[in-house]
């Protein structure tokens, strides 16, 4: 069953068991991945949809830092509810030598990739690395985390 699925079929069990919050968030992911669709105009996979999630991820903790900031309590509750009902879509996260393994293969990878002949990666490879990278890690940890420890690496290779 494809995560499209899995989302559809828990968009039904949430109708059928009434429970309002969890259809309103099912219902919004669903149109964010739809709209994804037609704007690219094609259809996604797993990790399209997982990308799609990441992001609305990413919008509810910086709305929820705003509204806790603004005194809003209630629209903060709110927020964290959405959080707990995407988060569960996403595969379990990479610990940290998870994550440091990752990005030596995808070093290792853009190194083979360059083929220029040289031993070793420069600054300006960091765009190779992070093409590499992102696929990767979609989902399962913070890509601007891995961002910072791939131009850390690079920057020791000098």
């Amino acid at each position: 069953m494809t995560l499209k699925e899995q989302i559809q079929d828990d968009m039904k069990a949430a109708m059928r068991a009434k429970n309002v919050a969890r259809l309103g968030t099912i219902r919004l992911l669903i149109s964010a991945f739809r709209q994804r669709e037609i704007d690219d105009q094609t259809e996604l996979d797993d990790l399209g949809v997982t990308t799609v999630i990441d992001r609305m991820l990413k919008q509810r903790r910086d709305s929820i830092a705003q509204y806790e900031t603004a005194g809003r309590k209630d629209l903060a509750d709110q927020e964290r509810a959405e959080v707990e009902v995407l988060s569960a879509y996403l595969p379990q996260p990479f610990s940290d030598a998870e994550v440091d393994a990752v990005i030596e293969a995808a070093m290792l990878e853009a190194l083979v990739a360059k083929g220029d002949g040289s031993d070793a990666l420069s600054a300006a490879d960091m765009g190779r690395v992070m093409a590499i990278l992102k696929p990767r890690l979609a989902g399962r940890t913070d890509v601007s985390k891995a961002s910072g420890l791939v131009k850390v690496r690079l920057a020791a290779v000098k």
